[in-house]
């Protein structure tokens, strides 16, 4: 997970603001979620797919940070990772993706204490650095039956667990028998493991069966059933659950040469497909929660967006629409929140709070007048409100006075926005 906790010496100051101090205005649907999801629903085993939308700026990326700092701190194991950087047209990329940043020992050694736990020792008391069975032999108990209770344990937690698929199930009763020390697992056995669990093409299955290991490899048509097991695995090492949050989906559709990923319209359909197929089966998952983040292009677009694709797009649309924003939506729309939520007087208080994060520059807030003229041209531009606030920003130098391309006049400004992707707004 990228932390963005320093602020660089650049002129793009406010894109990399920490996102869990930038709460002003999203925080009408953030703290919703935390209560209704983090706190409830997910952590009580439910599982939800949502999905988030806006125009240029209007804060996608910064919700989706926002919500994963938010929910690192409600104690779940956290993902994030950008649609640019990871192939969405196979499942598989987005599991081996997901399972690189969950650390899967860590989770297996807390379900190793467990273990320890339930046979009726106390975890504390074995010396740092020496292995369970290790510890037992010390003071004369690790004889046959005390090592088929340990084998007996490992096969309820793990062999037993219905949320798990087999062979998933057995690696890691593997893995976590090498962190106690029995059953016995080499060092280059235990790499084997976690490299299949990882999909990794170049392990020989023959290597693994020499384990009495007989599984079979991890492709697009099981990555869902490997999640599943993955998201149990990190239930049991003690976290409230998997929060995963995707970003700049769009790019699905995007034509810019200066992209180093381009989707073909098969690749496309896949992921449509994909997300098509991880939605209906969802429900047979615990513990999991996923946010996919695009720009409201992938919606627009008639011919290659998500209303190409009926099979999905039946699923995910906003069927009614009433006149409030429903913070229980799937399809979360960040332009008409900001409708709602974002007064003058809340702009004013976001720029407040911009400007006194800042460090390494001298920044003013916004005046009402200003605020007020956000409002006005939010309601037909073509950017978000947040990006507009930061467009205003950058527009004021050190003096309090306006640069060249004022606030409210006409003018191009080049800046990074909330979205992370570098853009021409007019301010």
């Amino acid at each position: 997970m990228p932390e963005y906790k320093e602020l660089p010496d650049s002129s793009k100051w406010s894109s990399f603001l920490p996102a869990e101090q930038l709460t002003c205005g999203i925080q009408f649907l953030t703290d919703f979620w935390k209560e209704k999801y983090l706190l409830e629903y997910i952590r009580n085993g439910g599982s939800k797919i949502k999905f988030v939308t806006g125009r240029t700026g209007s804060g996608k990326t910064h919700f989706l940070r926002l919500m994963t700092f938010v929910a690192r701190e409600e104690n779940y194991r956290t993902v994030w990772f950008s649609a640019k950087d990871v192939w969405m047209h196979d499942f598989k990329e987005i599991y081996v993706e997901i399972f690189n940043q969950c650390d899967i020992m860590q989770c297996l050694k807390a379900v190793s204490l467990h273990l320890i736990q339930e046979m009726g020792y106390d975890y504390r008391d074995i010396p740092e650095g020496m292995k369970f069975i290790d510890y037992l032999s010390q003071n004369g108990e690790g004889d046959a039956v005390t090592k088929r209770e340990i084998r007996s344990q490992l096969r309820h937690i793990f062999l037993e667990n219905p949320m798990m698929d087999n062979n998933f199930a057995l690696a890691c009763s593997m893995l976590t028998g090498s962190i106690l020390g029995y059953p016995i697992l080499e060092e280059q056995n235990q790499e084997l493991l976690l490299a299949w669990l990882t999909g990794d093409r170049t392990v020989k299955l023959s290597q693994l069966r020499a384990l009495d290991f007989y599984p079979s490899r991890i492709t697009k048509y099981n990555a869902r059933h490997m999640l599943r097991s993955l998201a149990e695995v990190v239930r049991m090492g003690g976290f409230s659950g998997l929060f995963i949050a995707v970003d700049n989906m769009e790019i699905l559709v995007s034509r810019s040469s200066l992209e180093l990923v381009h989707y073909t319209k098969m690749k496309r359909e896949d992921t449509y497909e994909s997300i098509r197929q991880l939605i209906d089966d969802i429900d047979s998952m615990k513990n999991i929660m996923f946010v996919y983040a695009f720009d409201r292009e992938l919606i627009d677009n008639e011919n290659a967006g998500l209303k190409s694709y009926q099979a999905l797009w039946m699923r995910i649309q906003n069927e009614i629409v009433g006149e409030r924003f429903n913070r229980f939506t799937d399809m979360v729309d960040l332009d008409r929140l900001a409708a709602q939520e974002y007064s003058p007087e809340v702009i004013v208080a976001i720029s407040e709070s911009i400007a006194s994060l800042q460090q390494n520059h001298t920044v003013l807030p916004l005046t009402p007048e200003m605020a007020q003229d956000i409002v006005s041209q939010a309601r037909t531009g073509a950017v978000g409100v947040p990006q507009l606030i930061q467009s205003a920003m950058n527009g004021i130098n050190l003096n309090g006075r306006e640069e060249s391309a004022p606030f409210g006049e006409p003018g191009r400004q080049q800046t990074e926005n909330l979205d992370g992707q570098e853009v021409e707004s007019n301010v």
